[in-house]
């Protein structure tokens, strides 16, 4: 049998609590490190909703590689043929709602927050500026913060469109998050303090089941 992770909550020890957290975040905000992390202290599955349409793109014969790979060419050709036929973006989202139900999960989306509708989770968005994400994008992909300011604005429209088309939300509404953290000035270690300090709380109060 595995062990208990010594980050694992005292709740979860004794079977009282099942882990969901939702993480949402726009490109350079460092939502898949600080998921990644989470997953990792708390020895919970990592589940990305990212790396799901990417194995559908796979499928259809594209070939995405690298995590600039959206913003390049193949990657809104990708976001077109989302944009026309919702099948990908419905079986991605109904099999990270079968995990969320599941529980003992970090679901890295930008859907999830808005489609799981259980109380019983820690809803999470990273925040960062235009400015600033660009900067971590244009280090991350080796180009210029003009080029990937350019690079996400459309890429972050079309995105919008997708949504609104298939569910008819607003990818910026901020309401279903629980908690909301501006990334710009804080360090991946300081963003995952500040989340592990809700969850424990979460778990103190019995928030978890």
């Amino acid at each position: 049998m595995r062990s208990e992770p010594s980050g694992r909550p005292s709740q979860r020890a004794e079977g009282k609590a099942k882990l969901v957290i939702c993480i949402s975040g726009l490109s350079g905000t460092g939502k898949s490190t600080i998921g990644r992390e989470l997953a990792r202290h708390y020895g919970l599955r990592y589940v990305s909703g990212g790396e799901a349409l990417r194995k559908k793109a796979r499928e259809l014969g594209y070939r995405p590689s690298g995590p600039g790979w959206w913003e390049g060419p193949e990657g809104m050709k990708f976001m077109e043929e989302r944009l026309k036929n919702p099948r990908f973006d419905r079986e991605v989202d109904e099999w990270l709602m079968s995990l969320a139900e599941e529980g003992d999960v970090v679901i890295d989306s930008w859907t999830i927050a808005q489609l799981f509708k259980r109380s019983s989770c820690l809803k999470v968005c990273l925040y960062g500026s235009e400015e600033v994400r660009a900067r971590r994008v244009a280090g991350r992909d080796g180009v210029s913060p003009e080029e990937a300011l350019r690079a996400l604005r459309k890429k972050e429209e079309k995105t919008r469109q997708i949504y609104e088309r298939i569910y008819g939300f607003d990818l910026w509404d901020l309401s279903p998050y629980d908690l909301i953290v501006d990334t710009d000035n804080l360090s991946p270690d300081e963003v995952i303090r500040a989340v592990k300090a809700v969850v424990e709380s979460m778990v103190a109060r019995g928030e978890f089941r």
